[in-house]
């Protein structure tokens, strides 16, 4: 996919990793761009940075009310033309485990799963009518591996990956494309505010290598896109993760329990 003269959809677009997309969207020529955000002033702003480059409109939208997922489409369409790209992007990080509160694994799989949902449920009939398009749906690294010491990020990102390959394999006929993004650590108010570097779960982010800026993560994308690859993997040693967990789980695990053991034990005596 080239995005020149497309339209596209960031959501999460205020910050991080959707911002850096709007930017790199915006100066790769698409010819128009919705910055969505749950954050109005935020997604005002970014609209406002890119709108030299290209016809920009921000869209406050929270994005686990399928409605307002629904509308965003809609005005989409009728202010910019159909949608080429659609990328869900907005995500949110949770530490701790099976002890986290219904209330809480509610609010993050809402977020991190249904909002993929409710976008590909206004699209899906709409691309495939109009013969193709494309979603791009930001999962995680954790939703390859797993990440320690934060269950519902970990569950909720191996369903974000689950539901991104059925859209491909179920949609593909139709001309829908489908990537998922799946990064390790990078450098996004949703590590330095959702995961404490100070406790496991942030310690385990960190521990996976360097990290990335969210300009270097746009730049993966682009680059995917290009190709029509599936996953989008700024951090290539992830592929050989998810290898070397497939050859040996066993092993994998021991290698996880060991690390857990031992950024666990850090954050109490730390």
């Amino acid at each position: 996919m080239q995005l020149h003269g497309k339209v596209a959809v960031v959501t999460g677009g205020a910050s991080g990793i959707g911002k850096a997309l709007c930017e790199r969207f915006a100066a790769e020529g698409v010819a128009g761009l919705a910055v969505a955000d749950i954050d109005r002033g935020g997604c005002e702003a970014v609209a406002a940075r890119v709108a030299p480059a290209t016809r920009a409109l921000a869209v406050p939208t929270d994005v686990t009310d399928e409605r307002q997922v629904l509308a965003l489409v809609d005005r989409v369409e009728a202010e910019l033309g159909p949608v080429d790209l659609f990328c869900s992007n907005a995500g949110i990080a949770v530490a701790g485990g099976v002890e986290v509160a219904d209330a809480t694994w509610e609010r993050i799989w809402a977020v991190n799963v249904m909002a993929h949902v409710y976008a590909a449920r206004a699209l899906v009939p709409r691309m495939a009518a109009r013969g193709g398009g494309y979603l791009l749906q930001t999962a995680s690294a954790a939703g390859l591996l797993t990440n320690l010491g934060a269950a519902p990020y970990a569950v909720t990102k191996h369903a974000a990956v689950a539901l991104a390959e059925w859209l491909s394999i179920t949609h593909a006929e139709q001309g829908i494309k489908v990537s998922c993004l799946c990064p390790q650590g990078v450098r996004t108010p949703l590590l330095l505010g959702g995961l404490d570097a100070a406790e496991p779960a942030g310690s385990a982010v960190l521990a996976g290598g360097a990290m990335k800026e969210p300009e270097e993560v746009a730049q993966a994308v682009v680059e995917a896109l290009a190709e029509e690859r599936f996953f989008v993997l700024p951090h290539p040693e992830v592929a050989d993760y998810v290898r070397h967990k497939a050859e040996d789980p066993e092993r994998w695990l021991a290698g996880m329990r060991r690390l857990w053991r031992r950024l666990s034990g850090d954050a109490l005596t730390g």
